[in-house]
Parts: C-alpha cells; sequence; structure tokens
C-alpha cells in the first residue's frame, strides 16, 4: 500500500513538472449595495497583501482583472458603512457581491478594522469537497457551521452539540472521546480535510482550535465517498495559512473550574510573502458535574504554505492532541427508571487510573495549475492515534440496586495511511459545458486493542449499591502490560484497505443554469474483523439535475449510493455481500436579503439493504434478508436576516422503520437512533453603532427533540426517550479588537440526558445543569 501510494505522487510530480504552464490570471467583478438594495459608489474593493484593487461605479459595480490563482480576502469599506471582508479561493473569473450594512461614524473604520466580520452563512464548501461550485449550485443538501457560529456558542470540541447547528444530526451518547453523530438515522463517519478518518472508537474528537469549519454532507455518496453509511459525513475543514498577518489569543474560565487559553498566529515566513505560516494551540482544563469526572487535553497544530510558483503551492499540516480522562465515567445504571439518580451520580472510583489518548494527524496537499482549465491536486494524509486506560461496565444489577462493577483492559491503536490524486478541468463542447472531476483513492487502517483483561471492583458480599454507593470494599484491578500492545491484542484486530476510481461529468446547458452530473466509482476493497475476512469490488453510481430559477433559487433531484462492507459468513459459509444504502431526494435552495441569509429544502427516501439479521435455523449465525427505511425533510436557514440579527434555524422530519427481515413481526418496527422530529435555534442580535449599547450582542438558543430514542443496544429498537429540550444565552460585548462573550447552557436547568433500556436495567448519560462560560480574547 505505501508503495503504491509513493508511485502515485512521484508520477503526479513528475506530471506537475511536465505541465508547468505560464500563470493564469482571473477577474474579479461584483456589485456593492447598501441595505436597502441601493448601488454604493466609490466603495473601496482591495485584495489584502496585493497591489490589487478597484473603486465602484456610481451603479456599485467594479472590475478587478489580472488576478493570479490563490487565496485571497478581499476587503470591502466605505465612508459609513461597516468594512466587509471575505476570504475566497480565486481559481477562475469570479463574482463577488457584497451588502453593505451597518452605519457607523466615518472615523470608526480603523477602529472596527481588527473586528471579525460575523456570519453564519457560506456561500461555498472548502477544496478539501473538491467542488468549484456555490452551494445553491450543488446538487446535494450541504450545511456549513461556520467559525463565528462556533465562537459564539464557545464550542471547545465536536462533543459539545455541534450537531444543533444542522437539521437532522443528533449527537448520540458517547465515550468521551470520540464523537457518534447519527445523521437520517444512521451513524456518519469523520472526515477530516476530505480524507476520511474514521475509526470504531475514534478518531479523537476535535479541539475547535484547529478548526476553521465543518461542513456537513447528506446522502449516501457524499461526494464521492462510496463506502460508508447512508446518512452521509461531516468534514472537519482545519485552519491553514491565508497570507493576512494576523493573531488571536483567548482566555476562557467556566463552571466546574474550566481552564482554557488558545492562540491563533497567522502570517508570512519570508519577505515575498511565498512561505506562509499558521499556529494554533490550547490548552484545557475542566472537571464535570457528575462526580470524579475530568478532562485534560492541550493541543498543537502549526501549518505551512508554499507558494513554489503562481501556478503550484504546497500545503503541510500537523496536529498533536492530548487527552487525559476517565472514559465512559458519565455512564448511569438503574434498575429502575432513567433519571433516578442525581444527575451528579457516577459509578466510578477515583483510585482508578485515567486512560491516556495521543493522536498525531500529518497531510500534505500539493496543486498545480496545468493549464487555464485544468488543475491536479495530490494529498497524503496520517493519523495514529493511541489510547491506554480501562472502562468500567457493569457484570450485573440488581433489582435492589445493587450491581457487580467490571474494570477492563481498553488499551488501543488506530493507524489510517491515506492518499488522493485527482483531476479536475472545465472544457466546452458545442453549446455544452463540462465541468469533469476524476480520482483516485486509496487508504489503509488498521486497529489493535487489548480489552481481554478484566477483573470486577466488587463482590456478591460486598456490591456497590446505587442508591447507597460506597467504595470501602474495593479492590482495583492491575492489568500487565509488559508484552506489546499488538501481541496482547489477539483476535481483536481490525484491517482495511481500498483502492477507488470515480470520475464525474457535470453537463451544464442554457448558460449553466441546468447541470446534469453522471458520476461512478468503482471501489476495490478488502478487510479483515475479528479473525473474519472479505474482499469485494463494488460499483456506485451517481446521478442529478440542478436548475437555477433564478440567480437566488435553485431546485435540484439527487439518486446516489453507496455501500459498507460487512465481514463474516453465513452457516454454510458463503461471504456476506456489502449493505447498500440507496438514496432518491430533492430540494429547493434559496438565497435571500442580497446573499446575506440562505435557506434549503430536502425531502428524501433511503433504503440500506443487506443488512444482517439472525438466521432462523442456525441461531449462532447471521443472514442477510434484512432492509431499513428512513426517510423525511429537512429545513435550514441561516445567515443575517435583518440589520444585526443573525439567526440559525432549522428542522428534521425523520422516519426509520424496518422494512424486511427473517421475523415479519418486525416489519414496520422502529429503528433506534433518531428523533422523530428534531428543531435548532439560535439568534443573535448585535446592537449597531448609533446606539448606547454599540456592540453589545444578546444570544438566545434552543435545541427541541420530540419522540427519540438512543442507539439500540440489547433494547430490541424500544428505547424511547422523553422530549429533550434545552434554551441557552449569550451576552457579548465587541470593541476595538477586544471581545467579551458569557454564555450560560441550560437555563432552565433541566435534567437533560440520552440513553437505553438495556433489558433488566436501563442506563443513561446526564448533561450538566445550567452552567456558564466567560471568554476573553484580544485580535491583532
Amino acid at each position: 500500500m505505501q508503495k503504491t501510494i509513493t508511485l502515485i505522487f512521484t508520477l503526479s510530480l513528475m506530471t506537475l513538472t511536465g505541465f508547468a504552464q505560464q500563470a493564469e490570471q482571473f477577474s474579479v467583478t461584483g456589485k456593492i449595495t447598501n441595505p436597502n438594495g441601493e448601488p454604493v459608489e466609490n466603495a473601496n474593493v482591495l485584495v489584502e497583501n496585493t497591489s490589487h484593487g478597484a473603486s465602484t461605479e456610481t451603479d456599485g459595480t467594479y472590475e478587478i482583472s489580472e488576478v493570479a490563482r490563490g487565496e485571497y480576502t478581499f476587503v470591502i469599506s466605505s465612508i459609513g458603512f461597516q468594512r466587509y471582508s471575505r476570504t475566497i479561493e480565486v481559481d477562475r473569473n469570479i463574482t463577488l457581491n457584497a451588502t453593505l450594512k451597518g452605519k457607523v461614524e466615518a472615523m470608526s473604520e480603523v477602529t472596527v478594522s481588527g473586528s471579525r466580520i460575523e456570519t453564519y452563512d457560506a456561500v461555498d464548501v472548502s477544496p478539501s469537497l473538491r467542488l468549484n461550485e456555490d452551494l445553491i449550485d450543488v446538487p446535494q443538501n450541504i450545511q456549513v457551521v461556520t467559525r463565528d457560529l462556533l465562537e459564539d456558542q464557545q464550542t471547545v470540541d465536536m462533543l459539545e452539540s455541534v450537531s444543533r447547528n444542522v437539521s437532522g444530526a443528533q449527537m448520540i451518547e458517547h465515550w468521551g472521546n470520540f464523537a457518534r453523530i447519527n445523521m437520517r438515522g444512521f451513524r456518519i463517519p469523520a472526515f477530516r480535510n476530505g480524507m476520511n478518518v474514521q475509526f470504531s472508537w475514534g478518531p479523537l474528537t476535535e479541539d475547535m482550535v484547529m478548526v476553521d469549519r465543518i461542513e456537513f454532507v447528506k446522502g449516501p455518496s457524499a461526494f464521492m465517498l462510496s463506502s460508508g453509511e447512508p446518512g452521509g459525513l461531516y468534514n472537519v475543514s482545519t485552519k491553514k495559512p491565508t497570507g493576512e498577518t494576523k493573531g488571536k489569543v483567548s482566555l476562557m474560565a467556566g463552571s466546574f473550574n474550566t481552564l482554557r487559553t488558545s492562540v491563533d498566529l497567522d502570517g508570512s515566513l519570508s519577505e515575498n510573502d511565498r512561505l506562509l505560516y499558521r499556529l494554533n494551540a490550547a490548552g484545557t482544563t475542566e472537571n464535570s458535574h457528575r462526580e470524579y469526572g475530568f478532562n485534560d487535553r492541550y493541543t498543537v497544530a502549526p501549518s505551512l504554505r508554499y507558494v513554489i510558483d503562481e501556478n503550484t503551492t504546497i500545503t503541510g499540516q500537523y496536529s498533536l492532541q492530548y487527552s487525559k480522562m476517565y472514559i465512559g465515567s458519565g455512564y448511569v445504571f438503574s434498575p429502575d427508571k432513567f433519571a433516578s439518580l442525581p444527575r451528579d451520580f457516577s459509578i466510578f472510583d477515583p483510585r482508578i487510573d485515567p486512560a491516556e489518548m495521543k493522536e498525531h494527524f500529518a497531510y500534505v496537499n500539493l496543486k498545480h495549475q496545468l493549464n487555464n482549465n485544468w488543475s491536479i491536486t495530490g494529498k497524503i494524509g496520517y493519523l495514529d492515534y493511541h489510547k491506554q486506560g480501562s472502562s468500567i461496565w457493569p457484570a450485573s444489577v440488581a433489582e435492589n440496586g445493587d450491581i457487580i462493577r467490571r474494570l477492563s483492559s481498553s488499551d488501543s491503536r488506530n493507524q489510517a495511511k491515506l492518499g488522493q490524486l485527482f483531476l479536475t478541468g472545465k472544457e466546452q463542447t458545442g453549446g455544452i459545458s463540462h465541468s469533469i472531476l476524476v480520482g483516485l483513492d486509496l487508504g489503509y487502517k488498521n486497529l489493535y486493542a487489548d480489552w481481554n483483561q478484566s477483573d470486577s471492583l466488587d463482590t456478591e458480599e460486598n456490591p456497590f449499591n446505587v442508591y447507597n454507593p460506597s467504595n470501602q470494599h474495593v479492590t482495583i484491578p492491575t492489568f500487565n502490560r509488559e508484552r506489546s500492545l499488538r501481541n496482547r491484542a489477539g483476535t481483536n484486530i481490525i484491517n482495511s484497505q481500498y483502492h477507488s476510481y470515480y470520475i464525474q461529468d457535470q453537463l451544464g446547458f442554457f448558460d449553466d443554469r441546468l447541470r446534469v452530473t453522471l458520476a461512478g466509482r468503482l471501489t476495490d476493497y478488502k478487510s479483515s474483523s475479528y479473525g473474519a475476512t472479505t474482499e469485494d469490488k463494488v460499483f456506485s453510481p451517481r446521478a442529478a439535475v440542478s436548475f437555477s430559477i433564478t440567480e437566488n433559487t435553485s431546485i435540484y433531484g439527487l439518486y446516489d449510493q453507496s455501500f459498507v462492507p460487512q465481514t463474516g459468513q453465513t452457516f454454510d459459509g458463503e461471504a456476506f455481500d456489502p449493505e447498500r444504502g440507496n438514496d432518491i431526494e430533492g430540494g429547493i435552495k434559496k438565497s435571500w436579503g442580497g446573499g446575506n441569509w440562505s435557506s434549503t429544502f430536502t425531502y428524501y427516501h433511503m433504503t440500506k439493504e443487506n443488512i444482517l439479521t439472525g438466521d432462523p435455523e442456525n441461531p449462532n449465525y447471521s443472514i442477510q434478508l434484512g432492509e431499513a427505511e428512513s426517510k423525511g425533510f429537512e429545513f435550514d436557514v441561516h445567515g443575517e436576516v435583518v440589520d444585526g440579527l443573525s439567526l440559525l434555524l432549522n428542522y428534521a422530519n425523520t422516519d426509520v422503520t424496518i422494512t424486511e427481515d427473517t421475523n415479519p413481526e418486525n416489519v414496520g418496527d422502529r429503528l433506534a437512533g433518531h428523533a422523530r422530529h428534531m428543531t435548532n435555534g439560535w439568534l443573535k442580535y448585535t446592537f449597531a453603532s448609533s446606539t448606547p449599547l454599540n456592540g453589545v450582542g444578546l444570544s438566545l438558543g434552543y435545541q427541541y427533540q420530540v419522540d427519540r430514542s438512543s442507539w439500540n443496544w440489547g433494547s430490541d429498537n424500544e428505547s424511547y426517550l422523553p422530549d429533550y429540550f434545552r434554551l441557552d444565552g449569550g451576552l457579548s460585548w465587541s470593541t476595538g479588537n477586544y471581545d467579551i462573550n458569557l454564555n450560560i447552557n441550560n437555563l432552565l436547568d433541566e435534567y437533560l440526558y440520552s440513553g437505553a433500556d438495556y433489558g433488566s436495567y436501563v442506563y443513561w448519560q446526564s448533561e450538566p445543569g445550567r452552567n456558564f462560560r466567560l471568554s476573553v480574547s484580544y485580535a491583532f
């Protein structure tokens, strides 16, 4: 596998050298208006760190020509209006319109120059998704959680309700070290910079200090993903050098002795601005609302970008994440009912050694422009995640509350070696345009774990009672770690490798108002799980159509497909076919208010085929006669709906049921792992400079889930949970280069939790009651 990746990138480097062309240049045009839609004359449009710029004409239009390919920050300013800033990648002729808003005093232009421009709306996706068009034209539902929204919610890592910002996404219970998110009723994998870093129990949840945005891509193939659950994926796009010299330092304090500091530095290391850097780092220490719970972690994430010439750039990134905590300490068990124990209750013993986790992630991206229409990109990624610790689970739970807690070793190591090579281009045949994507994905992953050592903390004579807890007679087991983890793993080894080849052509008709997408992907994979091996070749088709009714409104339809490899075999020794995901969906997208906010409505119908079910004639084996259906609709709104009011609002109706099963009585039953109705909202109002409360912001947000369940784990899909409602609020003040934010979560102090019925007992994880975070940041 390593030889294959090396060969591919050697060839790509030779190709880059052979196709070096004269630097191409593009133009950036647009129109600048005020909040009433009227043109703004003599507004300055500048490209930061370059000599390019222009002033608008009487009709508000401007043109900047001869802009070389690259990522630039465009700054638009005019006396009497707030400064507007947006960073985009110029790889074709670009139209950049803007609405200047929030009148300010003429001299305040300098004062606000260091402040961030707040927006909850994204018009495009990161380059890692391999798309070269605006979101409104993409024939699929993609929702982007922007950096500004994450900062306003004071989100620290992926576990902190990031899913609230996307319709149909639900954070499912977790061990505390990685995020498990279901979307449209199925678990979605984690991507980082467009590369699949998903493991069964990983990766380590990302610290937000290194995150630029999070993109939720809905549907099976998820733009050539192919292998994965049909719900979609989430892609964490990390921060990269921008070429703009700037920095930010933040301090945070909060409930449960939370202390955090973070830094973000961005700039150039050379006088000619060809070598750029970015450094992000954070350290956090916090306790928990639960007894004994804590998490100490730090993150360091440097990156470099070198402009080899006007056609070629190379970007390298590295991140180190470290976390120390009690894994699974949030689980509570009871023979009675959910929430029958105090919210801060814990079954842990403080003498148990905490788990330590360390994750290394390295990433290199090399991009070369072959000519005006074609470019080639090569990417290599490597992830190494190591965990050493223990986990706790009851061996038994009695009706009187006596439990025998069993402590197991929980040591594991995950490695992923990933490679991508893809070619993108545009051609014209008669009156039809072609946007072509051709590529190759390579991946090799392995996991080995020691879960084999375990012993009881309690005895039958001295059990742990949840109604009268005591650790007086506990003996803490010790685990033998003299042998290497690989030798201790035994059969707890999971390996997978794949080669995927794909091609996509988006045909444009009527000046690209009508777009038809045809694509296919061939995946050759081999996987081994706990000693069972399977391999196959799978073809995944994709077809879509998108039509721009107006410049601000488009409709789309999509058919997409995915697969999930299955390990093991039937009683007769036949290997299992992969699970198939099929998706048919359609939707409408619209941009409002001169591009300040947007909305998306989608209806979908998905089926998941070849699901393993029990063999009625051979109870210890499975057969593939299962099928599940997921259908529903989703609605998302985000952006600045009126001057000073930023809003995020979403709703999803999700229905996931069994449609085929060896037991006919199960047909029509609901599958656990989703809420039928989910709606979330977050709004922030910032007072204008013309008011006495200049710079003050007020925020309010909610999460509401109706008819919900957690995942199915020994509960026969009947883990129905009570409705969930959480209300959060915030107060902020921005002045000059300083930002002060106070957030209060769970304002109503509700006892909130997720969990499931385990048969003879229930288990759940509680959320904290009313709590706060206060942060102060300085941008320079």
